[in-house]
């Protein structure tokens, strides 16, 4: 049977008001006597009522957290993340799944608060710049992942980390730097590709239209933005792509048509997923803090639901993890598509 307020009262001698005080750490009962409830409460086992403590916070300790997909890597471990962050908080998640549709982000924001989270935090938002404002004023704070130009956000530095991952491979030789991106992910897109222009802008390249082309976020978009690559004359040398995935699905289409790598084409991707290590070659990728990036999204939650505008949050760092899948450029005669 499970162990009431009654039950400690009883075993501490006292009413059960001083009981309820004690235990959330009320000014008006003595320390002492605040200590032995306590203690008795671990000893006795007791549990307290998330339903009571909701009715007296109005509160139902609750996160929502939309996603467009669980199945993509990157997302699943940083949900992991945020119901750790949001858990030693004293709060649980609710998910909702809202697919590759901007429309289906808005429905799911709006069942999360029917379902009464106290917040909300969007890991993948699609939703257009200009429809963002609509999010305001929705009567539950909300928090996006990775976009900066939105009030409250939890962000990682787009701009230094796709820096980062071109000069790591202007600093191996190459010049012909191919970039496919994912131009539905409008504003990280955005900044990682104008990232790209200048990190080559920065040593006086110009940045070739024919070597930017579009992928999905997932291998198969990386496999078509690389066939679109495989077209050229001369060929790319190097690649950056929007994230992981994109990498991946790129370095298959390469190898199939023959491509060896890092010796004929370097690849970066970006976020480093758990299986980023274990590709064939490791894959050279920036790492998205992600625990970091779960602590502040769920911090900016906390500190709107307790009715606290939050400083302005800095962006995290990406940080390069440089693996097996660059090296510097071939100079032989015989490279396939010339140099």
């Amino acid at each position: 049977m499970a162990v009431s307020m009654r039950d400690i009262a009883t075993a501490a001698g006292v009413s059960v008001s001083t009981v309820s005080r004690a235990l959330a750490g009320s000014p008006r009962v003595k320390p002492g006597t605040q200590a032995e409830i306590q203690r008795l409460a671990h000893d006795l086992g007791y549990v307290p009522s998330a339903i009571a403590r909701g009715l007296a916070t109005r509160r139902t300790y609750s996160l929502g957290v939309a996603v467009m997909d669980i199945t993509d890597p990157f997302v699943a471990e940083l949900v992991r993340a945020i119901d750790r962050a949001a858990l030693d908080q004293g709060y649980s998640l609710i998910l909702s799944h809202c697919g590759a549709d901007p429309q289906r982000e808005l429905a799911a924001i709006h069942l999360l608060r029917q379902r009464r989270a106290d917040a909300i935090i969007v890991c993948d938002s699609l939703v257009s710049d200009s429809r963002l404002p609509l999010l305001e004023p929705a009567g539950v704070p909300i928090i996006l992942v990775n976009r900066p130009s939105y009030r409250y956000s939890a962000c990682t530095d787009n701009v230094q980390g796709a820096r980062q991952a071109v000069d790591h491979l202007l600093a191996l030789g190459h010049t012909r730097i191919a970039y496919v991106g994912w131009r539905h992910r409008e504003e990280e897109n955005r900044e990682r590709q104008v990232a790209y222009e200048q990190a080559l802008a920065a040593h006086g390249l110009d940045a070739d239209p024919s070597l930017v082309v579009d992928g999905d976020g997932w291998p198969e978009g990386g496999r078509r933005g690389m066939r679109q690559l495989l077209t050229l004359s001369p060929m790319p040398t190097a690649l950056f792509c929007f994230n992981d995935l994109t990498a991946i699905g790129a370095m298959a289409a390469a190898q199939d048509a023959g491509w060896r790598v890092p010796d004929d084409l370097s690849v970066v991707g970006f976020d480093d997923i758990h299986l980023a290590p274990h590709t064939h070659p490791p894959l050279t990728t920036l790492s998205q803090q992600k625990e970091e990036l779960a602590r502040l999204a769920v911090s900016l939650a906390l500190s709107l639901i307790a009715g606290e505008e939050p400083p302005p949050a800095a962006s995290l760092p990406a940080q390069l993890v440089v693996r097996s899948s660059t090296a510097h450029p071939r100079v032989d005669s015989d490279r396939r598509g010339g140099d």
